[in-house]
C-alpha cells in the first residue's frame, strides 16, 4: 500500500511542474499544494474553479491562487479539525448522559436494598410466611440484576469510547500537524511560530530567538531558476532540522527565511547554536546534474536575541531581524547575537 501511495504521489508531482510553467504560475509552495490537489482530482470544486479561470484568461492570478488555496485547502483544513472538537464533544455527552442513568439506577436499586432490609426484618418480627419472605428477596434479585446490566452496558460504552477518542486524537494530531507545516520545507510554518513564541514569551523562562536568511537568494532563483531555488531552502530546512534538539524548533518563516525558537537558552548558547547552524551551511553544495558543474555556495546570514523580562514578542523579533541585517551589512555569512540587558 505504502509503495502505491508513493507512486502515485510522485505521479501527481510530475504533472504539477509543467502545469505551473505551461500556465505561468510561480512555484511557491501555496501553489504546489493547490496544483497537486488539482491533478491528484481530490477536490472536483476546486477543479472545476480552476479550469473556469484558465478557460477565460489563460491561466490563474496571483489572487484567484491565493483566494482558492483559502477556500479549499485552509478553509477545509480548519473544518476538519472543528469537526473532530464536535466529534469529541458528542462523545462526552453521549458518556455524561449513560453515566446519569447509571447512577439513578444505582440510586434506585439503594432505595430498593434498604426496603429490603426492612421487610426481611419484619421475618423474625412478624413471623412472615415462607411465600412473603420470597417474595422480598426476589424483588433484592431483580434490582440487582438491573444495576448490573446498567452498569455493565456503561463499562462497555467507556471501552468503546476510549477506542473513539484514541481513533479521533490521532487523526486529529494528524491534521494539525499538517495545518503547522509549511509545505515545500517541512518545517513548522509562520502560525505555528506566532503561536510558538508568544507561548514563551508569556512564560518566565529565558529564550532565545534566531533569524537567519539564505545570502543571495533571489540571484541564486534568477541565475539557476526556481526548482533549483526550492532544492536549497529544502536543504537548509533539512540541516536545520538536525539542531533541532532540546526543545529547538525550526520555523520557515517566509520566503528564504528562517527563524529557530530555543527555549531555556541564554545569549550566549543561542549564539553558539547560530555559529553552528552557519558553518552546517555554508558546507552545502548544489551540484547540476546535467552539466556536473559546483553551482554557487551556499550561506546564511544569522541574528541572535535573548528574550528580556516582559519583552513582547514583536519586540524580540524587531531586535533579532536589526542583528540580522547587521550581520548582511558586515559581509554575509556571519552570526549577529543582540546586546542582552
Amino acid at each position: 500500500m505504502q509503495k502505491e501511495d508513493f507512486a502515485s504521489t510522485a505521479e501527481h508531482l510530475k504533472k504539477v511542474v509543467p502545469l505551473l510553467m505551461k500556465y505561468h504560475v510561480p512555484a511557491t509552495p501555496t501553489n504546489y499544494a493547490l496544483w497537486y490537489t488539482y491533478v491528484s482530482n481530490t477536490d472536483t470544486p476546486l477543479a472545476k474553479k480552476i479550469d473556469d479561470s484558465i478557460e477565460k484568461s489563460g491561466s490563474l492570478s496571483e489572487k484567484e491562487s491565493k483566494k482558492l488555496y483559502e477556500t479549499y485547502i485552509e478553509e477545509r483544513k480548519t473544518n476538519e479539525i472543528e469537526g473532530f472538537k464536535e466529534s469529541i464533544q458528542s462523545l462526552a455527552t453521549e458518556i455524561s448522559s449513560t453515566m446519569e442513568l447509571t447512577l439513578k439506577d444505582t440510586n434506585t436499586f439503594q432505595s430498593t436494598l434498604e426496603n429490603t432490609f426492612s421487610q426481611l426484618a419484619r421475618v423474625t418480627e412478624e413471623a412472615l410466611s415462607m411465600e412473603e419472605t420470597l417474595k422480598v428477596v426476589q424483588k433484592a434479585v431483580q434490582g440487582s440484576s438491573a444495576v448490573q446490566e446498567s452498569t455493565l452496558f456503561f463499562k462497555n460504552q467507556l471501552a468503546d469510547a476510549q477506542k473513539e477518542i484514541s481513533r479521533l486524537k490521532e487523526s486529529l494530531n494528524k491534521v494539525s500537524e499538517k495545518a503547522n507545516q509549511d509545505a515545500l520545507t517541512g518545517l513548522f510554518n509562520r502560525g505555528a511560530f506566532d503561536a510558538e513564541i508568544e507561548t514563551l514569551c508569556a512564560a518566565s523562562n529565558p529564550f532565545c530567538l534566531i533569524l537567519c536568511d539564505l545570502d543571495h537568494f533571489k540571484i541564486f532563483n534568477d541565475t539557476y531558476g526556481h526548482l533549483k531555488g526550492d532544492q536549497v531552502l529544502k536543504l537548509t530546512s533539512h540541516r536545520l532540522l538536525k539542531y533541532c534538539q532540546n526543545g529547538i524548533k525550526a520555523f520557515r518563516y517566509g520566503g528564504e527565511e528562517f527563524a529557530l525558537l530555543l527555549p531555556n537558552q541564554t545569549l550566549s548558547g543561542g549564539t553558539q547554536v547560530g555559529e553552528t547552524i552557519r558553518a552546517g551551511i555554508d558546507k552545502l553544495v548544489i551540484k547540476d546534474k546535467k552539466t556536473g558543474l559546483t553551482l554557487n555556495n551556499i550561506s546564511i546570514s544569522v541574528g541572535v536575541a535573548q528574550h528580556e523580562k516582559e519583552e513582547s514578542a514583536e519586540s524580540l523579533i524587531h531586535r533579532t531581524d536589526e542583528r540580522l541585517y547587521k550581520a548582511k551589512d558586515l559581509g554575509r555569512n556571519c552570526v549577529v547575537p543582540s546586546p542582552f540587558k
